[in-house]
């Protein structure tokens, strides 16, 4: 029987690392590539594939997002792909879920891959949503209640945001800029109700006018004596002006 197979990654580096190695397998014909949540959604409905390749980190709709989307019969074998997410690691760990945590080899690739064919040659080819998948969604949430969508309002749309997107946000005069990857989102708001909001999801305000995604800090940078900066995932140079101790017990609990 051949697999039908999805990868979703927002990186085309590791979709295509993912359909090289799948390539290699006979049984195996990739159906369909998705760089956003969204988009992994309907290619699911629309394709029934049996195994899905499920980046964790997406826009849209992040892998967990995509999961609770998937409920039902229709639902894959899922195979997920991370990097060093602390959040999402452990989520996993928790719910005894496999994951490929990148950058991953071929052969770490192949023992998931036959995982899934045991599994499936156990229980048949409709997955449903078995207890893992059903523990980690549980755990997912308990991480993120409460945790709402910021709406950011523009002419023509309304973007709802998860505060786990942002990167950092920064004060403009009355307003307040959220950044997200290369985007940038503008909303009304005053840096006292952001940080109010923002702080139970792991954010915290490193100086009057920047807070920070505490999971997006990468280093903290030395400037000079006793002055450091922070340096996020995206490349990304902030200057902070909280006491250092204080940015890293905070680091410590994330």
């Amino acid at each position: 029987m051949t697999l039908r197979a999805i990868i979703a990654d927002d990186e085309p580096l590791a979709r295509e690392r993912v359909r090289l190695f799948l390539a290699e397998e006979p049984d195996v014909e990739v159906v369909a590539e998705c760089a956003d949540g969204a988009a992994v959604v309907e290619a699911v409905g629309k394709h029934r594939p049996q195994v899905l390749f499920l980046d964790i980190q997406m826009p849209r709709l992040n892998g967990f997002e995509v999961l609770e989307a998937l409920q039902g019969p229709a639902m894959p074998r899922v195979v997920f792909t991370t990097a060093h997410d602390q959040h999402a690691l452990r989520a996993f760990e928790v719910s005894a879920v496999d994951y490929l945590l990148k950058p991953y080899k071929q052969e770490r690739f192949r023992r998931s891959l036959a995982r899934v064919r045991d599994q499936m040659a156990q229980a048949g080819t409709a997955a449903g949503l078995d207890p893992g998948l059903a523990a980690l969604i549980a755990h997912w949430r308990s991480l993120t209640e409460g945790h709402a969508r910021i709406p950011v309002k523009s002419p023509d749309r309304i973007l709802f945001l998860r505060p786990q997107e942002i990167d950092h946000v920064e004060a403009d005069g009355n307003y307040v800029q959220l950044h997200v990857g290369r985007e940038r989102h503008m909303i009304r708001e005053t840096m006292a109700a952001m940080e109010v909001r923002l702080a139970p999801a792991g954010f915290m305000r490193i100086s009057r006018s920047v807070i920070v995604n505490l999971r997006r800090i990468r280093e903290l940078k030395s400037i000079g004596p006793g002055e450091y900066c922070v340096l996020l995932q995206g490349g990304a140079r902030i200057e902070m002006t909280c006491p250092l101790r204080e940015l890293q017990d905070r680091l410590a609990g994330v």
